[in-house]
């Protein structure tokens, strides 16, 4: 693949396209990991070149626990992606972040049983760190993006991520709740942690849709009420990325691209061939 795009967005529930890009390409990319969720569409947006794929796929029929996670960021670092901006719909578990605002959390708890967290394994191990696996520079951008659009915009919380596709229980809520969650979603976890693999700066903007099950006054979400909320924060979204576009750095200031500098423990000598070649785009650098 010859075009170098340094940031991406991946769109989530109700953010299937982005408008205005222009000079558009769709890369249909095999990986390693099998296709992503979607051809990638590369365009011109504020004189950048940027990169957009459906989470879901076109018509969103991939369930969260089926999306191609590894498949998505690794076909992203194909493309010479350095930073990934992540659209998400989300829920509430605080009185203050209300349907209709847009978090920027700091942090993740995985609450998922079913899939695979990482790239290594089959003859490589790493070890890599996610005690901050939102990258601080980036959310930076992001929330100042989002900020300029005149949203109710709230930094930090935790981003609890359960299975799905099912919502929760009344039970589950309040225990995320008592967890010290902020916001509840599907599909940040393994999202966050293998852009960290692959070396990746990565930022989530959250769109609140509804109050999960938890607040006795609203009633229980529904898809309907999650859709009607999307709706009308389409535009938000698609206004801030433009002011992320306009306002971001060329270069990177974080840790971001140096993070399995220290994180490979397996000697070089004993990996096997099919995984060091399976692997060669995240670590050939470090194993030269």
């Amino acid at each position: 693949m010859t075009e170098k795009v340094s940031i991406a967005v991946i769109g989530g529930s109700g953010l299937y396209h982005m408008e205005g890009l222009k000079d558009t390409k769709e890369y249909n990319v095999d990986t390693p990991f099998g296709r992503p969720s979607a051809p990638i569409v590369v365009g011109t947006l504020e004189n950048t070149r940027v990169a957009f794929l459906a989470r879901h796929g076109k018509g969103h029929h991939i369930t969260p626990s089926e999306v191609p996670y590894r498949a998505n960021i690794y076909a992203l670092k194909s493309l010479s992606v350095e930073r990934v901006i992540s659209i998400s719909a989300c829920g509430s578990l605080r009185e203050d972040y209300a349907p209709g605002h847009i978090v920027i959390p700091d942090n993740i708890f995985d609450n998922t049983k079913n899939r695979i967290r990482s790239f290594f394994g089959e003859g490589m191990v790493a070890h890599v760190g996610v005690a901050d696996p939102f990258c601080t520079d980036l959310s930076n951008v992001v929330e100042t993006a989002v900020r300029e659009t005149g949203a109710t915009t709230h930094r930090g919380g935790s981003f609890i991520v359960i299975e799905g596709p099912r919502f929760s229980t009344r039970a589950e809520s309040h225990a995320f709740r008592a967890w010290d969650m902020s916001i509840i979603g599907m599909t940040a976890a393994p999202e966050a942690f293998l852009a960290r693999e692959a070396e990746m700066c990565y930022a989530t903007m959250a769109h609140v849709t509804d109050y999960d099950v938890w607040h006795e006054s609203e009633s229980p979400v529904t898809l309907d009420m999650v859709i009607q909320t999307l709706n009308k924060n389409t535009q938000i979204a698609q206004e801030a990325i433009r002011n992320l576009i306009r306002g971001s750095k060329s270069e990177r200031s974080c840790e971001c691209g140096q993070a399995l500098a220290t994180a490979l423990i397996t000697d070089p000598k004993v990996i096997p061939a099919e995984t060091r070649n399976k692997l060669d785009l995240l670590v050939g650098k470090y194993l030269k």
